[in-house]
């Protein structure tokens, strides 16, 4: 959109602002009405902050955007926009006793025409002579653009501390706390690239997430006679367990060299935060797929706490005639989740299983994966399908297939808890300067033994005695 048309919207707006207003001050808003020109205000005063900082950036963002009453706002409306200007200086002087006198001596028997509280009245005219003065400003997405560049420059060292304290970022004992526009940006591409996220269930908090899980079903009685004091309803016992999301101390590491970051014309910020999330997101998927770090190990992680499904009847993709073999087990791994678990479930496979799939038929000939009708994605036997190579088992050869409700695997992120140390000296001797990322994090896949969420199935896996 061009500046004559963000021009001609605003002006639009405070035309229909100016008229609002006039209405409340002549108290011709019915009380029954309230509400309507209180969104409507609402509306309208969102519409001028928008315009207002689309004519920021088209102006560069430079914080010296379009004063929204002049340069094709309405004139009236700006003039209108202080509490003692323009218009209401002139209001007060033609005057009006008769104005004073339909308002009661300063609204009194106004409130009792329009019968709304001056309180109400006083605060939606507030929120219009906002609206009316609301000047061009650095919008949102600007001053995000200032804060992620700010941090970029900051742990490469092209600025100091204090002008990057000064520009937003915060800092101290040698680490910086990673913006929450960039903390985001690095949780937006986690979703893309870890399913896990994208489906599961994320809480932000700062502290620990507990959550009680069923172990001991209650038992429900019947009788047919009356009863009485000798046949009173007997207790029922229910028991829950209690699962704790403790996050643990996470880091990963990520290098830029030298050579590319004194380059001209290279947007350094791109690098940097392009670097934290590929390092970061490798980290975190493999934690909360496998949590198979040596040391760190995840009893949560879903390759462990999904219910492992065994073929009832051996299946080897390599012999001729497997594909109808697979189908049958696949439908039996479908029939394995209580009803209200799958109503709710959906499919994750690795590449290896995709390809399967995609050769494979059922029963009448038809192709087994096809896609969505919504075009996104495929659906197998009714359910959803994504995939990932994150899902892949010991031998990424080996189809692997997840069926379940993946909501169940719960995610803690630590509010603030993202920071990056900046390591100049450990890779100095191979020109290179390395951000070391830190976070404290927890995923796991939760669920009662009574509704298992989630079941594994690996082609060709035999269960262990």
């Amino acid at each position: 959109m061009n500046k004559k048309q963000l021009l001609a919207m605003q002006k639009r707006n405070k035309a229909r602002l100016t008229e609002l207003r006039g209405r409340l001050e002549k108290n011709e808003v019915r009380a029954e009405d309230l509400e309507t020109v209180k969104t409507e205000v609402q509306d309208l005063a969102d519409e001028a902050q928008a315009i207002a900082d689309a004519l920021a950036n088209l102006e560069g963002g430079d914080g010296e955007g379009e004063d929204t009453g002049s340069a094709g706002g309405s004139d009236e409306g700006e003039g209108r926009s202080g509490d003692e200007s323009g218009e209401n200086e002139e209001g007060g002087e033609s005057g009006s006793e008769d104005d004073d006198e339909e308002r009661g001596e300063g609204s009194g028997e106004g409130e009792q025409r329009s019968g709304i509280p001056a309180e109400q009245r006083d605060g939606i005219m507030k929120k219009i002579g906002a609206s009316l003065s609301t000047r061009g400003h650095k919008s949102t997405k600007t001053k995000e653009k200032e804060v992620r560049t700010a941090f970029a420059k900051f742990v490469v060292g092209q600025i100091d501390e204090t002008e990057a304290r000064s520009l937003g970022v915060v800092t101290g004992n040698g680490s910086v706390t990673i913006p929450e526009v960039i903390a985001s940006e690095i949780i937006t591409y986690a979703q893309e690239e870890n399913l896990l996220r994208k489906y599961g269930t994320r809480h932000k908090t700062k502290g620990d997430v507990k959550y009680p899980v069923l172990v001991k079903k209650a038992a429900a009685n019947v009788t047919k006679t009356e009863r009485d004091a000798g046949t009173e309803i007997p207790e029922t016992d229910i028991e829950f367990d209690e699962i704790l999301l403790d996050p643990a101390e996470f880091d990963a590491l990520a290098t830029v060299t030298k050579k590319l970051i004194k380059m001209s014309g290279v947007n350094v910020e791109d690098i940097v935060i392009e670097e934290l999330k590929k390092a970061y997101v490798r980290k975190e998927t493999n934690y909360m797929f496998n949590g198979n770090d040596l040391g760190n190990e995840n009893p949560g992680a879903l390759a462990k706490k999904a219910v492992a499904y065994y073929e009832s009847t051996p299946v080897d993709i390599t012999a001729a005639g497997y594909s109808q073999k697979l189908y049958s087990q696949l439908v039996k791994l479908k029939g394995q989740p209580v009803t209200e678990v799958l109503k709710k479930s959906m499919w994750i496979v690795n590449r290896a299983a995709l390809t399967v799939l995609e050769d494979m038929t059922d029963t009448t000939g038809r192709p087994l994966l096809h896609a969505a009708a919504d075009g996104v994605g495929y659906k197998l036997l009714g359910h959803k399908l994504d995939f990932t190579d994150s899902a892949d088992g010991t031998d990424s050869t080996k189809p692997v297939f997840y069926f379940g409700d993946f909501k169940a695997f719960h995610i803690q992120d630590v509010i603030g808890a993202m920071e990056l140390q900046k390591l100049i000296e450990k890779y100095s001797g191979v020109n290179k300067i390395g951000f070391q990322i830190y976070n404290l994090l927890d995923g796991q896949l939760i669920y009662s033994p009574f509704e298992p969420a989630v079941y594994r199935y690996e082609v060709g896996a035999v269960e262990t005695p």
